[in-house]
C-alpha cells in the first residue's frame, strides 16, 4: 500500500485532497498513525489539531469512502466511541468516479450546445434558446431590444476538446 507521504507528493492528489479537506486536513493525514485506528479525541490530542477540524476532516473523508470507523459501546455508560482508520487505498477509484461524473456533465452540456440554436440580447448579455427567443418574437423580455443570433461554436469546440482529453485520461477515447 502507498504511504500518505507518497500520495501527498503527487501534485494532483495533493491538490485534490487540499480542495477537499484543507491544509489542516492534510496535516491530520500526515500525522495519522499508519495502519492504526483511533478515536477523534485521541487523534486531536496526538496530532495537536483542533477536535472540530479532526471531526470535519474524518466525516468528509468518510463521505468519500476514504475513512471508516468501528463503533464501540461502553456497557457501563452506554457511550459510543468511534475508532477511525484511513482507507486511502480507495483514492484512485474515488478520483476516477468524480472524473466520470464531470465527464457525464460535460457530455450533457455538449449535447445541449450542439442541439440548440441560441440568440443573445447585446444589451443585457442574456442568451436564449431558439424556442425561447421565438416565444418572445426575438425581443428581449427584459429590455425589449432585438435578439441576435449567437454563434456557440467556440463553446462547443472547447467542450469537445475537454471531453476528449478526459476520455483519453480515463483510457476510453
Amino acid at each position: 500500500m502507498v504511504s500518505v507521504t507518497e500520495l501527498l507528493n503527487d501534485q494532483a492528489i495533493n491538490a485534490y485532497l487540499l480542495r477537499m479537506i484543507g491544509e489542516e486536513g492534510i496535516e491530520l493525514l500526515k500525522r495519522f498513525p499508519e495502519g492504526e485506528e483511533h478515536s477523534d479525541e485521541e487523534l486531536a490530542e496526538m496530532t495537536e489539531i483542533n477536535l472540530n477540524t479532526v471531526r470535519h476532516t474524518l466525516y468528509t473523508l468518510y463521505e468519500k469512502r476514504l475513512a471508516e470507523y468501528r463503533r464501540l459501546k461502553n456497557t457501563e455508560t452506554g457511550w459510543l466511541t468511534y475508532l477511525w482508520h484511513l482507507r486511502l487505498d480507495r483514492l484512485q477509484d474515488v478520483i476516477e468516479e468524480e472524473i466520470r461524473d464531470v465527464l457525464e456533465h460535460l457530455d450533457a452540456r455538449l449535447t445541449y450546445e450542439e442541439k440548440n440554436d441560441f440568440y443573445i440580447c447585446k444589451n443585457c448579455g442574456v442568451i436564449y434558446t431558439f424556442t425561447d427567443a421565438a416565444e418572445w418574437n426575438f425581443e428581449c423580455p427584459n429590455c425589449e431590444e432585438m435578439l441576435e443570433h449567437f454563434d456557440n461554436e467556440l463553446i462547443a469546440t472547447a467542450l469537445r476538446r475537454r471531453v476528449e482529453k478526459i476520455k483519453e485520461s480515463l483510457g476510453s477515447a
